[in-house]
């Protein structure tokens, strides 16, 4: 009884670790520049200068689905963790982003966005069935906890 007992724990926690990283998204480089700026604020961002931040939940940030891998016109913007951020320049235009994330699929959308010299922060997320984009021009509660995406390969 002991011998099984033990067995079922080492295969319930080996499912658990399998489940949980099974859907971790890899990471793509990306074909952007981002602007590095020292002290963040929205009066220093617009007119072309756009911080983009993964918004993701709690939920999506625990099971490991809250990776996105972003594309601008079918360019790589590259992986945004959650509470990650990043500045970019894109001139006045209207943009295609395409977010992913893997939640045992793959969560694939498609947003269009008009950039003005008004766009100042956007904020992507993945939902329960999908991804969200929203310009909010607004930094985040607790942008303090944010950190500046590392460059990634």
């Amino acid at each position: 009884m002991k011998f099984l007992k033990t067995h079922i724990i080492k295969l319930c926690f080996l499912s658990s670790a399998v489940s949980l990283t099974s859907c971790a998204l890899k990471s793509i480089p990306s074909e952007y520049s981002t602007v590095k700026i020292d002290n963040v604020d929205t009066g220093n961002l617009g007119n072309g200068k756009i911080l983009i931040y993964n918004g993701a939940g709690f939920l999506h940030a625990v099971d490991n689905t809250a990776r996105l891998n972003i594309w601008i016109n079918n360019k790589s913007l590259g992986q945004i963790r959650p509470k990650e951020y990043l500045v970019i320049d894109l001139p006045k235009g209207k943009y295609e982003f395409t977010a992913l994330h893997i939640d045992m699929v793959n969560m694939r959308s498609k947003h269009q966005v008009e950039v003005d010299e008004n766009t100042k922060v956007i904020n992507i997320e993945p939902t329960i069935t999908s991804n969200r984009l929203t310009v909010t021009n607004v930094l985040p509660k607790n942008f303090d906890k944010y950190v500046y995406r590392p460059e990634r390969n």
